[in-house]
């Protein structure tokens, strides 16, 4: 990682002459490695992939020290084979600990759909989704069965879940 420092941010040196007081020194971006990087963010579109596997679009209005985000105008994609649909959520707030990913979505391409993929109905694929989540519980479950059958403990076997 480089070393900056605040004479890193392109502002003049000091000149503490008659002309008035020194610049405020400002901090160069690179310099930001908490929420604050938000800031460049702040009033564009963002797709965001939380931890549960959701995918959110949205404008990013508002963040706090957290990684908090409020989102504007958000829809969330639902992505099953080779469909996708899009149901409008509205205003939304995301709590900064479930965000996996986010990134800037070029306003140019945005409305162009990747090749494989076909919008559908919310309903069809909704329910193509639900069945393919079943069947990956049902993996699931096969597979700590076979794991706890060689002595492995399955993900929340010991705690208690409320």
């Amino acid at each position: 990682m480089e070393n900056l420092s605040l004479h890193d941010a392109g502002s003049q040196p000091p000149s503490g002459g008659p002309s008035g007081p020194p610049p405020v020194p400002q901090l160069p971006p690179q310099m930001f490695t908490t929420a604050a990087q938000l800031l460049d963010l702040t009033d564009k579109k963002l797709v965001i992939a939380l931890r549960d596997g959701r995918k959110l679009i949205g404008v990013l209005r508002s963040w706090d020290q957290f990684g908090n985000l409020v989102l504007q105008d958000t829809i969330e994609r639902l992505f099953v084979q080779q469909l996708y649909a899009d149901i409008e959520r509205g205003l939304f707030l995301v709590r900064g600990e479930n965000v996996l990913l986010l990134g800037e979505i070029d306003l140019d391409k945005d409305d162009d759909v990747p090749e494989p993929f076909e919008r559908a109905p919310v309903e069809k694929v909704f329910a193509l989704k639900k069945a393919e989540d079943q069947e990956r519980s049902k993996a699931d479950k096969k597979k700590h069965k076979k794991l706890a059958a060689l002595g492995f403990e399955s993900e929340h076997a010991g705690e208690a879940i409320l």
